[in-house]
Order: C-alpha cells, then sequence, then structure tokens
C-alpha cells in the first residue's frame, strides 16, 4: 500500500503516468495541465503546514463532481490525520483524526 501510494504522489507530483492504471493516472494530469485542480505538491505543502508529519496516503476523489484530495499524514505527535482539500481551490474543507474528532 505504501508503495502504491508512494507511486500515486510521485506520479501526479511530476505529471507522469503508471503503465498499470494509465487512464487514472492520465486523468489527473491533464487535470492539473488543464488547471481544472492543483498539483498534489502544492496541497501537500498546505497539509504539512496544518499537520506536519509524514505523509502516508494521498487519494484524489470524485465525489459528486466535487473533486477532493484527501492526504492522510502521520503527525509528530502520533496521530493519524486526515485532512481533505477541494482539489480546484486547494481549501481545506475538513479535517478529521483516527477518533472522528475535527
Amino acid at each position: 500500500m505504501r508503495l502504491l501510494t508512494a507511486f500515486l504522489i510521485a506520479a501526479l507530483a511530476v505529471g507522469a503516468a503508471a503503465p498499470a492504471s494509465a487512464s487514472d493516472h492520465d486523468r489527473a494530469r491533464r487535470a492539473v495541465e488543464e488547471g481544472r485542480i492543483l498539483p498534489l505538491k502544492e496541497i501537500l505543502a498546505r497539509a504539512q503546514a496544518v499537520s506536519p508529519g509524514q505523509v502516508i496516503e494521498a487519494e484524489l476523489e470524485d465525489e459528486g463532481g466535487l473533486v477532493i484530495y484527501e492526504i492522510r499524514i502521520l503527525t509528530t505527535d502520533g496521530r493519524v490525520m486526515k485532512l481533505y482539500y477541494d482539489a480546484a481551490t486547494g481549501a481545506l474543507l475538513k479535517t478529521k483524526d483516527r477518533n472522528g474528532r475535527r
């Protein structure tokens, strides 16, 4: 899982496509190139400013027409945080820790 996540992060950050699931990566890369979503690298910088720590997962999801980056971070104090960003604007939509607290 970490390898796949790391690959997704790298692919989206530099715009490379992965042969195994080229359609998903191609769509994400195209969306960044067309300016419809922000690059993952920019979202990760914002996430680190909110919850410093190690990024353990990053997903790009379509939720009812809104494209969302879901970033999971292991914080420096040992908590797992989920941060949800609007992929188009970079706005932080919500945060949750493992216990569902915001």
